[in-house]
């Protein structure tokens, strides 16, 4: 990563929870200085402490880039504190669900570099994938700074505009949820044709996370990996025909379940 110009002005972690703390896990391995990291947690973990960040202690007036790691409804009293930075000379990063680039130029001014963005929780093992987007005062440099960053726990694809990101919440935001959810129901079929609890369990989860790393390493599509495992006339025919049925298979009942984290992501967003 390039993080000199980090390492210079300082860069600040506002909320370290689960993604958070993923996040500077990442940039502390890549070589950013503990000492240039200003950490704002009012509930630090022991991890946290141990990591020579400052924690909880007076800012830079002007630090390279501004994380915002904490949970929407924590906003509005955690962010007007850092409007003083607002003033156009340093990046404010946001992976906080719901919350527009609107209501951060409301808060630190419409002329403040303000970039959003959408990572999710396989970043914890450094398999994530975040999209971003920012608005009319992002450069690119800026941009190019936040994918750096934002590398450290996985892939980074930009967007063409913000009216993207509920979309993305909805597939790659939530989506480990619908993975994990997945894994729990085949297990509770293996146990309805008579495996035991653990042994089901120990299957479902194996076959998930290695698909998915088959999936990650192969160079075919994933339509034609699932034509590989699919025998004609056998038993994986026979399990796809009803998965892949039209009416009450996997793809409509992922379209209506994606279509309502959209929309609940643009309800939040109001």
């Amino acid at each position: 990563m390039k993080l000199d110009t980090v390492a210079r002005l300082g860069l600040v972690l506002l909320g370290c929870g689960k993604m958070g703390s993923a996040m500077l896990q990442g940039w502390l391995a890549g070589g950013l200085p503990a000492s240039s990291v200003w950490v704002l947690e009012p509930h630090p973990s022991d991890w946290l402490k141990a990591t020579g960040v400052r924690l909880n202690e007076a800012l830079p007036d002007t630090p390279a880039i501004v994380l915002i790691a904490v949970k929407p409804q924590m906003m509005a009293a955690a962010l007007p504190g850092l409007a003083a930075m607002g003033d156009g000379k340093t990046l404010f990063l946001s992976i906080a669900a719901g919350t527009t680039i609107a209501y951060y130029e409301s808060v630190l001014g419409a002329a403040t570099p303000i970039i959003r963005a959408m990572p999710n929780t396989p970043a914890a093992v450094g398999r994530g994938i975040s999209a971003i987007t920012g608005n009319a005062y992002a450069s690119a440099a800026d941009l190019d700074l936040a994918e750096a960053l934002l590398s450290a726990v996985g892939q980074v694809v930009r967007l063409d505009g913000e009216h993207q990101m509920d979309a993305v919440t909805a597939v790659s935001g939530s989506g480990p949820a619908y993975v994990f959810h997945l894994i729990e129901a085949l297990a509770a079929a293996g146990e309805a044709e008579g495996l035991s609890g653990p042994l089901a369990m120990q299957l479902a989860r194996a076959t998930v996370t290695g698909a998915g790393e088959l999936a990650h390493l192969a160079p075919e599509s994933a339509a034609q990996l699932r034509i590989n495992v699919t025998s004609p006339a056998g038993t994986t025919a026979a399990a796809l025909a009803v998965l892949m049925d039209e009416g009450t298979g996997f793809p409509p009942l992922l379209k209506r379940a994606v279509k309502a984290a959209a929309d609940r992501g643009r309800e939040l967003g109001k």
